[in-house]
């Protein structure tokens, strides 16, 4: 809860609000004519909606219980809903436009509900489909060549998940789905690389049971995302080290000859002191590194310190849902998704396995990654 201030949910809010004022404002022009009661209503029904989100997650992040749940599975669908909704209520404005330049006055008046029927009926569509879409763990296979690569490495698979979002939506029945993909795959080590858990609270032990009962031969390690921080990274992290996994927290290990290395999101978001820990590794010239960095950033410093490969999640292969995928690639370029290359060091971002909020996607989809070297 320390790393949501005050003044940032306050803007958050605002932009809800004034997307539920407009959808509530369509919702009037566009309709056939309503009473004053039923404006009313609906003015009281938004005014609700516009609110339950923050709500839900604020209750979440200090209850957990069945009816917490319900009400955060409520509203986070309705948040997905309300953005598809808002962008079919900009739609029809941007037809009721062009209609005002190609048909009567009164034609057009007359063909707003049947616009507004059908792009709300398009919004349900899409929301269907992403609820599907976001249920589909998809195996995305990834060769990667390291420079120096002792040769055992050969032989090794890695599994890297990113992003499980373990709390009120996903739970311990969504990390048995993953822990039984990860068991048929049997890599060799597994790297978690952050937000295994969304903030909400939880008995972190419990959700993450089936993840804890892997046992790969090099180890599971583990890197803190910025949800960890939500919830307290303390508590998330003492019931990941009390579980076996090995937890790298401004720390490396070297397993078969190659650095692994974590730096959880807060240190990650500081280039001097990410300069500082990655330069005292010493790693330029050496043996393979691959580090574990939840967000796809701090690249200059990560390949001036001579990693070899990092490894992060964060960006769910570009906002998890249409239209934010536009944001995240203007914050992170072509390393929101995928493999790619900076400078001498190579990146892999991963689209994640599960979802955050709206538990949708559209424009995305949900991985897990097997990793095989040379």
């Amino acid at each position: 809860m320390k790393a949501w201030p005050a003044v940032a949910i306050l803007i958050v809010q605002s932009f809800i609000c004034a997307a539920h004022w407009f959808l509530y404002w369509t919702w009037i022009n566009f309709s056939r004519p309503v009473n004053p009661d039923t404006v009313t209503a609906l003015r009281l029904a938004f005014s609700i909606l516009s609110v339950i989100f923050i709500l839900a997650t604020l209750i979440g992040f200090r209850f957990a219980n069945p009816a917490v749940r319900l009400f955060y599975w409520t509203a986070a669908l309705w948040m997905g809903l309300a953005n598809f909704l808002f962008l079919g209520a900009a739609i029809a404005w941007l037809i009721d436009l062009v209609l005002r330049f190609a048909v009567p006055s009164a034609t057009r008046l007359a063909d707003r509900p049947y616009i507004a029927l059908a792009l709300v009926a398009a919004a349900v569509i899409t929301v269907i489909y992403g609820l599907a879409n976001a249920r589909i763990l998809r195996l995305r296979r990834i060769h990667i060549k390291l420079p120096n690569l002792p040769s055992c490495w050969c032989n090794h698979q890695a599994l890297l998940i990113s992003d499980m979002h373990l709390g009120h939506i996903n739970g311990a029945g969504f990390a048995r789905r993953v822990a039984a993909r990860a068991r048929e795959l049997n890599p060799a080590v597994i790297f978690l690389a952050g937000d295994l858990f969304d903030g909400s609270k939880v008995d972190a032990r419990r959700v993450a049971a089936p993840i804890l009962a892997l046992k790969p031969p090099l180890g599971i390690f583990f890197v803190g995302g910025n949800h960890e921080e939500f919830g307290g990274a303390k508590h998330s992290e003492d019931a990941l080290r009390q579980g076996g996994v090995q937890v790298l927290h401004n720390e490396s290990r070297v397993i078969d000859g190659v650095h692994i290395v974590g730096v959880p999101y807060g240190n990650s978001t500081s280039p001097l002191h990410l300069r500082a820990f990655l330069d005292g590794l010493h790693l330029k010239n050496g043996s393979p590194s691959i580090l574990l960095n939840h967000v796809p950033n701090g690249l200059p410093v990560a390949e001036h310190a001579g990693v070899s490969l990092q490894l992060s999640g964060h960006t769910h292969g570009g906002g998890q849902m249409f239209p934010y995928n536009f944001i995240t690639r203007r914050a992170f370029g072509k390393f929101t998704y995928g493999l790619q290359r900076f400078g001498e060091m190579q990146i892999y971002t991963s689209s994640g396995a599960g979802t955050w909020g709206p538990p949708i996607r559209v424009g995305t989809h949900s991985e897990i990654v097997l990793l095989s070297f040379a």
